[in-house]
């Protein structure tokens, strides 16, 4: 820093010596340090814009896989509109906040060297600044902490809008993400605002693929070979079912034994399904198994009396072999007359069955 200041004028206005000399010093100075000034920006928005088009692509710029990489993966992730809004959104946002840091920080550092060059003493600023970002610092840590977090969830590509999260303390449906905060609706229709920088670890529910899992509780004395083909049968029908098959991704499992009680026994039943179908799935998989189950009279747990009671309800009452349709005809008339039904016609084959008088 020089001790005089340069000056704002060329001593001899007549002489063009005078004058290139003049300009060879502080305006050429001045010149310089906003034309590298302007370079640098320029640069650095050019490594944004790469940036905010590798976000744009849908791979992670800090860990690439073999799919982020291939041009099948590319098709893959161009495919869905939810994730095409979802790298939309991040790209918006990372490209936002980087051109807005990048232009403050080479200003302002261009402003300090021009000031320099003018001969004015910064070093009361520079101290200000460093006084000012030390209170910020520590008074605004937090705020630091959740944009750094929500930096690096954009650009890791962690959890988008549309997604179904668990954060800890809240689950749901992701709304809106910012680089403070995260608007998360859970399933009561609260709306979480949780910060970034308090979120320790995230579960994304909808993000590559899913797992239905369905668990049965049968009666302990079932026969387990015949419970599992009936859950095949129940896993065969959601598989081909033209509206929720189209989300399942592969072949139904079932386990073995997962708990055993005293009068239950669990099997389980998984597929693997699109992302956030696994709820739908689940649900298609019960009533699946539900169906097969009552129809192959298997009890689940605890159940058996009640099936039992329920089968006795809906049989028929045997028929006796020595009736006739006469006697079957009178039956229906006095069913009908407990009912307070209207009483057949004598059209009806009930008016035959009376035996004729007698002739005189």
């Amino acid at each position: 820093m020089s001790a005089t200041a340069p000056s704002p004028a060329p001593e001899d206005l007549t002489s063009a010596q005078s004058w290139a000399e003049w300009f060879v010093g502080l305006p050429l100075k001045i010149i310089l340090i906003v034309v590298i000034s302007s370079i640098v920006l320029v640069l650095l928005r050019r490594a944004i814009r790469g940036i905010t088009n590798h976000v744009a692509d849908g791979s992670s710029i800090l860990d690439r896989g073999p799919l982020g990489e291939s041009a099948v993966g590319s098709v893959l992730a161009k495919a869905s509109p939810l994730s095409s809004a979802r790298r939309a959104q991040r790209a918006r946002t990372i490209g936002s906040v980087l051109r807005s840091t990048a232009t403050v920080v080479v200003g302002s550092i261009a402003f300090f060297l021009i000031l320099d060059a003018l001969g004015v003493n910064i070093a009361p600023f520079i101290a200000s600044a460093g006084v000012v970002g030390v209170a910020v610092g520590f008074g605004a840590q937090s705020l630091v902490k959740d944009f750094l977090s929500g930096l690096f969830m954009l650009l890791e590509d962690q959890y988008g809008v549309g997604d179904i999260v668990d954060v800890g303390p809240a689950t749901g449906t992701v709304e809106a993400v910012t680089l403070r905060i995260t608007k998360i609706r859970d399933s009561d229709g609260t709306l979480w605002y949780v910060p970034n920088g308090t979120m320790l670890r995230v579960g994304n529910k909808s993000q590559g693929w899913a797992t239905a899992v369905v668990e049965i509780d049968v009666d302990y004395f079932a026969d387990l070979d015949e419970v599992r083909a009936l859950l095949t049968e129940a896993a065969s029908r959601v598989v081909t079912d033209p509206v929720v098959g189209t989300h399942v991704l592969g072949a139904p499992t079932i386990t073995g034994i997962e708990r055993l009680s005293a009068d239950a026994v669990t099997l389980r039943l998984k597929i693997k399904t699109s992302p956030a179908m696994q709820w739908e799935v689940a649900r298609s998989l019960r009533t699946a198994t539900r169906d097969a189950l009552e129809r192959a009279h298997v009890p689940l747990a605890g159940q058996r009396d009640l099936m039992a009671t329920h089968r006795a309800g809906i049989a028929p009452e045997p028929r006796d072999p020595h009736d006739t349709p006469v006697d079957d005809a009178l039956a229906e008339r006095d069913a009908r007359a407990a009912a307070g039904e209207e009483p057949l016609p004598a059209s009806e084959p009930v008016a035959a069955t009376e035996e004729p008088a007698p002739r005189g």
